[in-house]
């Protein structure tokens, strides 16, 4: 029996098509147990209609012109359209057609996990053709998608800019830029814009991790939506935010550690952190003697046990209310100065200072407040290279 797949796929088609619009649903359901989903007999050429055989027309159409019958003519081709025949081939493993793919995206094979078959190769990798090494995120970027969605601004960030053009194509005769920005950035979103610049460079010189910029970026964002500091520069309103994110981080840095690393100067930095603090109902722990004196030390090369013996007296000195009206970082300087002329590590009022950030006057003044009562101040097992009575008295 000859099958005419053409043919036979028009004449379901056209059947497919009646029924729906005859009865306003889909296919009936199928009549045996494979997935079927209707037949219908197609009539080979030559094949005698109902009504209008050979005895009602006077002979089949080849009869009628005077050739021969078909020998297909009494033949009946019937024809079975499944749903897996209308579906889009489906990529599985045939010991395995529940299992999930797993795809190998270096090979670009699809790989079954329950015996390890490589069901499919060569698959296309639709992820993007290049690699951005860390020395090449400065220079030109290759994505084509733009930059990363900012949520912090209010489009999004997810506008086109159009830079502008170099060639000679880029311009018209009369020397204006062919491809202009249909929609440029509002001042609002551009203020915020350069302000979380400014914050992720003074984060950047003083070596202030991701999450404190995040939170300094969010505390500028609340300050100038409520437009409390309208007059204020943005420079020192940013200068305000890192130094309070600083501190609710637990990490503080001091008012002139901010300053070096900014344009502002300290005085107004303090004003817009009282400002700041007051705006957003907000508020910071107060700044203990501890929360230096791992960075100071560090910073100093200091050993751990001198490290740990400076902690223990600007924690005895405070419990001893001995320095009072000191602020923390002059008494962790003076506490740093007497655990290491005590050690073998001796370090100098001035280098002191230059760490600390405070002047040698004052190390001097903190530093004649504990030393009267300096025997009481170490901990019990410090090792002491210089005895409590050769201290120097200043």
């Amino acid at each position: 029996m000859i099958c005419f797949e053409r043919e036979a796929a028009q004449v379901m088609l056209m059947y497919h098509n009646r029924y729906k619009v005859d009865s306003g649903s889909s296919c009936p359901p199928p009549a045996c147990s494979h997935t079927m989903l209707h037949q219908k007999k197609i009539l080979c050429p030559g094949a005698p209609r109902k009504g209008r055989g050979p005895s009602a027309r006077g002979g089949s159409w080849q009869q009628r012109q005077g050739g021969e019958k078909s020998p297909f003519s009494d033949n009946v081709l019937n024809v079975c359209l499944s749903g897996d025949a209308l579906a889009l081939p489906r990529v599985q493993c045939p010991n395995h057609p529940d299992a999930i793919l797993v795809e190998d995206y270096r090979a670009g094979d699809m790989i079954c996990p329950e015996c390890g078959l490589v069901v499919g190769d060569r698959v296309i990798d639709v992820g993007s053709e290049w690699r951005t090494f860390s020395n090449e995120k400065a220079l030109k970027d290759p994505s084509r998608v733009g930059d990363a969605q900012n949520p912090l601004l209010n489009g999004g960030d997810l506008t086109t800019m159009i830079s502008k053009g170099t060639g000679a194509a880029s311009f018209d005769e009369f020397g204006n830029s062919k491809y202009q920005n249909r929609r440029t950035m509002s001042s609002s979103d551009r203020a915020m814009l350069n302000a979380f610049k400014e914050i992720s460079t003074m984060a950047d010189r003083i070596n202030l991790p991701r999450n404190i910029i995040d939170r300094t970026n969010n505390l500028f964002k609340q300050v100038y939506e409520q437009k409390s500091l309208k007059g204020r520069a943005n420079d020192a309103i940013a200068s305000a935010c890192l130094y309070i994110a600083c501190r609710q981080e637990g990490v503080p840095r001091t008012f002139k550690e901010i300053c070096a690393v900014s344009r502002i100067s300290k005085k107004e930095i303090g004003r817009c952190f009282k400002l700041i603090l007051k705006a957003l109902e907000t508020s910071v722990d107060l700044i203990t003697t501890g929360d230096f004196m791992s960075r100071f030390c560090s910073n100093l090369g200091l050993p751990k046990q001198v490290q740990m013996a400076a902690t223990f007296i600007a924690r005895k000195a405070v419990e001893l209310d001995l320095v009072p009206g000191r602020s923390p970082i002059s008494v962790a300087a003076a506490a740093i100065y007497m655990a290491s002329q005590a050690s073998a590590e001796k370090k100098t009022q001035k280098e002191i200072g230059d760490i600390a950030g405070v002047a040698d006057v004052t190390i001097r003044q903190s530093y004649r407040l504990i030393y009267p009562r300096a025997a009481e101040l170490f901990p019990p097992d410090f090792k002491f290279d210089t005895p409590v009575d050769k201290l120097p008295q200043l």
